[in-house]
């Protein structure tokens, strides 16, 4: 078994169906993007799994809901930071 194809963190799914949502693959760099999405997933206690079908259909509702949540807040957060940071140093 490879640890790094078996298994995964959840919430790097969540992170990376947020950035598209928003569009932020489309209009940052790949640069920008790794570091959003180490500081969004460095927020957000990790959650392990080997198959996507196991959140899908063995996690209730509401602790899904809640595992968005912590995603978007943790992007937003994120987003917040670089752009901040950015602007800072022009």
């Amino acid at each position: 078994m490879k640890l790094d194809d078996d298994i995964h963190n959840y919430y790097e799914h969540l992170v990376l169906e947020r950035i598209e949502y928003l569009g932020l693959n489309k209009t940052k760099s790949e640069d920008y993007l790794a570091d959003l999405c180490c500081l969004a997933l460095n927020q957000i206690p990790p959650r392990y799994i080997r198959f996507e079908v196991d959140m899908s259909f063995y996690l209730p509702t509401n602790e899904r809901q809640q595992m968005q949540m912590n995603a978007i807040n943790a992007v937003d957060k994120a987003i917040s930071f670089l752009d901040n940071t950015s602007s800072e140093d022009k």
